[in-house]
């Protein structure tokens, strides 16, 4: 697919402020934000096609069977995944597009899409991503201790991320500078890749005659 806009993959452990963070770069620098597609059901204040779009599994299923989803996975017995019209024509269009998904899709994504920028939010220790955790109050420890033995499974992928961003308590701000500037250095590079490469075909037309 021709494309000219940035796709931006930020993964993280479970409690480390994805969904936040995203959404407050969204606000900050113009980029657009992809609704995932889940199983789950939603927690209090969340509605259906702003934080996710809430689908029964039946629902879910049946966009998997009609290539509905670039890419989706299975995380503590529900479903999540990235419908795909929403993120190419965005791509199409030359803007840039956030992902927040998890590791097995974020995985997926960059061999579809081997430009891709993959970002990794944790948190500054592991103490600190359960008291996060539990602080949200909104599950039980059984829950959560399942979200801990996931984030031990996530980190073995670490290191197939571009970049891993550390998002500390109170510094939010920071976080998403990070973040930004990260995106924006990619973008130069392939501005160079691309103006390099148009003019080296345009000299090598002068062979043709």
């Amino acid at each position: 697919m021709d494309r000219n806009g940035s796709l931006i993959v930020l993964s993280g452990f479970s409690g480390v402020g994805k969904g936040t963070v995203s959404k407050e770069i969204v606000k900050k620098y113009g980029y657009h934000l992809s609704v995932s597609a889940t199983t789950r059901g939603p927690r209090p204040g969340e509605e259906h096609g702003r934080e996710y779009f809430f689908l029964s599994k039946e629902e879910f299923l049946d966009s998997v069977a009609q290539n509905g989803f670039i890419e989706y996975a299975q995380y503590v017995n529900n479903y999540y995944g990235t419908p795909r019209k929403f993120v190419e024509e965005k791509l199409e269009s030359g803007q840039g597009v956030i992902l927040e998904i998890e590791v097995q899709g974020a995985l997926a994504i960059k061999e579809q899409y081997p430009d891709a920028i993959l970002i990794f939010l944790t948190a500054p220790t592991a103490a600190d991503l359960k008291e996060r955790l539990i602080g949200r109050g909104s599950e039980t420890m059984d829950v959560i201790n399942d979200r801990l033995k996931r984030a031990v499974e996530e980190a073995e992928f670490i290191d197939h991320y571009d970049y891993i961003v550390c998002n500390e308590t109170g510094k939010i701000e920071k976080c998403m500078e990070d973040i930004h500037n990260i995106i924006e250095t990619e973008n130069t590079k392939v501005r160079k890749q691309q103006n390099f490469i148009a003019g080296l075909k345009e000299e090598l037309k002068t062979y043709e005659q």
